[in-house]
């Protein structure tokens, strides 16, 4: 338990820019769900399945944030502000992901076994999206603010929208170092643009055929 700790006080000074000290790690609802999720899954491998509900509901009424006990979470695990993030019991976390407010990992309701998704290294979900399925979204990989994410994800790619999509891949950068939830493509503004131009195209070709037609008038 004191290795959790230290690990997680760690990973909560090094990752929120707005703590001035040290002893305010201590009343983040990060730091606490997860020393309790760790005692929980201990308990939960055991088969010990109540008492370690009991625990994760406990810590659930106190921070806000649910994780079942039977998720399996790596190392540099982080939720910044935390109220309203769910995960569910077949979700499986790898090394340095970051999850932001209202986030939730969960299942369709129609699969049984693995029934939740399945996130690698240095992922970056943004605060309210939803992950919904057993699939897998790829390392380094971001979810934009209340994107929905129903399908397979690639590593290296940026996913916003709803249903998510892919408007970005290939990028290298590690989202556990990069923080960045706002300067991310928007796709929804792509496609104003487009039909934008479009529109403006079509508009001056009506004025020429209009202008055509007028002269073709005079010359009858």
């Amino acid at each position: 338990m004191f290795q959790h700790y230290r690990e997680e006080f760690q990973i909560i000074k090094e990752r929120d820019p707005s703590i001035k000290s040290p002893m305010e790690v201590m009343l983040y609802p990060s730091f606490k769900v997860m020393l309790s999720y760790r005692r929980a899954h201990k308990l939960y491998l055991k088969g010990h399945y109540f008492l370690a509900r009991w625990i994760s509901q406990r810590a659930a009424r106190r921070t806000g944030i649910e994780i079942h006990p039977g998720a399996n979470i790596g190392k540099g695990f982080f939720i910044d502000h935390g109220t309203g993030v769910i995960i569910g019991e077949t979700t499986i976390i790898g090394d340095n992901v970051t999850l932001y407010q209202g986030v939730t990992l969960g299942g369709t309701g129609k699969e049984t076994g693995k029934r939740h998704p399945t996130l690698e290294d240095n992922v970056m979900v943004s605060a309210g999206a939803k992950v919904i399925g057993s699939f897998t979204v790829g390392k380094n990989s971001k979810i934009g603010a209340g994107s929905v994410v129903i399908e397979e994800v690639p590593p290296n790619c940026t996913v916003v929208g709803i249903p998510g999509r892919i408007v970005r891949q290939n990028n290298e950068k590690v989202p556990a170092s990069d923080m960045d939830q706002i300067h991310l493509p928007d796709p929804v503004k792509e496609d104003i643009s487009v039909l934008q131009k479009e529109n403006s195209e079509l508009v001056n070709r009506v004025l020429e055929l209009e202008k055509e037609l007028a002269e073709i008038k005079k010359k009858m």
